[in-house]
């Protein structure tokens, strides 16, 4: 059973030693989304305006951002089954080249002349492509790389640094974009994924047991579904989240910013209730980091209900502060919701499988993303801008109440070392509810 290491008193002199599930790869993986994340959410910022530069509207900025969310979709199963098949570090740094060349590509049109709308399609839908094949491997790396009591705690900090440098990308980006052009910040997000991959390059495998010869890609799929679907506890959840995602991308992403033009005096409200959010998260990373539930995935799925509060408030709609209140709130839930979910993940799933659970879990939860986004403005038409809102935070806390009647949801209990039994509770064998409950 791993703990933290022990900190020796300060008048030894000698220096503080990290705490052992901090190791070599988890410390990689850390930095090297850290340096990602700043990237990433810089070149978000970047595309916008580098549509806008080129002469598009709104709606040629939805036809780029769907351009990338659509073979993120198509090819995540994939993706999963791949980085189950050969090693996981191959297929992260083999994301990370076409992610740095497709962006280094897209940054090259903006700074030498007026990119073609199809072709900021066509980079981004590369870079989505990366990112599915990238997704199962990088989370079934991290599980892989943290043992014992402490992975909660080691989720929660991993979770707490990609959401900082989420933050601090947006913020640099912003500024970057109005300083320099949106052609340079994207050049840094290509040069952020090659030191990333050359990071997630001198990750350690050799802890991980070779695979067995198996039956090929399509039966490596269908063991990842029978491993996915005799498990209640986790396809009732991804169903859930299938149904939140689709509603809380929507509420952000469309109504958000009609209810700040319309009602709020602008864009900076908006901008500053997505800054609560994101302070949020912060917030329950860092809770997460001192807090370990035994009924991780009860206490997980409660965590569900306050992600309809930011609907709620853009309903009314709330002034700034309440709204950004809300956010906050959900920000804080999304983190109790989403370390308790890793861990579980990581209890009860057999490493050798992690990568396609995990790709499943990702298709599932974004699947209906576009479907949403592209419908909003339908329902706001039908339904009314504020009942659409309404409605969407009602079907979050039906959802979340109807996936609380599974028995291993609400039963489901933390191991001591969890991975001294992982994956014990598959489909015709006893249960990890079972074997948790006498442990």
């Amino acid at each position: 059973m791993s703990t933290p290491a022990a900190v020796p008193p300060a008048r030894s002199g000698r220096p503080r030693r990290a705490p052992e599930w901090a190791g070599r790869n988890y410390t990689l993986l850390t930095a090297a989304a850290i340096v990602t994340n700043l990237g990433t959410h810089g070149a978000l910022i970047a595309t916008t305006w580098a549509v806008f530069d080129a002469g598009g509207d709104a709606g040629d900025v939805g036809l780029v951002a769907a351009a990338r969310i659509v073979p993120l979709v198509l090819f995540l199963l994939i993706g999963g089954a791949v980085a189950d098949r050969v090693p996981r570090h191959r297929v992260m740094v083999a994301a990370n080249a076409l992610n740095c060349v497709s962006q280094a590509v897209f940054a090259a049109l903006v700074l030498l002349g007026e990119p073609q709308i199809w072709q900021m399609m066509l980079l981004t839908a590369l870079c989505g492509t990366g990112q599915a094949f990238f997704n199962p491997a990088a989370e079934g790396m991290l599980m892989s790389s943290v043992s014992g009591e402490q992975v909660g705690r080691a989720f929660a900090l991993f979770r707490m640094s990609m959401h900082g440098a989420g933050l601090g990308g947006a913020a640099l980006g912003g500024v970057l974009v109005a300083a320099v052009g949106p052609g340079w910040v994207l050049a840094v997000d290509a040069a952020a994924f090659a030191v990333a991959g050359g990071l997630r390059a001198f990750l350690d495998v050799s802890h991980i047991a070779e695979r067995e010869p198996g039956g090929g890609l399509l039966s490596d799929l269908r063991e990842g579904w029978h491993e996915f679907i005799g498990r209640p506890w986790l396809w009732s959840i991804v169903a859930q989240f299938s149904i939140v995602v689709a509603l809380v991308g929507a509420a952000e992403s469309v109504y958000g910013p009609l209810v700040a033009r319309d009602e709020l005096g602008g864009a900076r409200p908006w901008g500053l209730a997505l800054a609560a959010f994101g302070v949020g998260t912060l917030a329950g990373a860092l809770l997460m980091m001192r807090w370990k539930p035994r009924r991780m995935l009860l206490v997980g799925t409660l965590g569900v209900f306050p992600i309809a509060l930011p609907s709620a408030a853009l309903a009314v709609p709330l002034d700034v502060v309440g709204l950004s209140a809300a956010m906050f709130v959900s920000g804080v839930a999304i983190e109790v919701f989403g370390v308790a979910w890793m861990t579980t993940l990581h209890q009860e799933i057999p490493e050798e499988k992690l990568s396609r659970v995990s790709a499943y879990d990702w298709f599932g939860s974004t699947a209906m993303l576009p479907v949403s986004t592209a419908l909003a403005g339908p329902a706001e038409s039908l339904l009314g801008r504020s009942n659409a809102l309404w409605g969407g935070a009602g079907l979050i806390v039906l959802v979340t109440a109807l996936v609380l009647l599974v028995p291993d949801v609400r039963n489901l209990t933390r191991r001591g070392d969890s991975k001294q039994v992982a994956g014990a509770g598959g489909a015709g064998s006893e249960s990890s509810v079972e074997l948790a409950e006498r442990s």
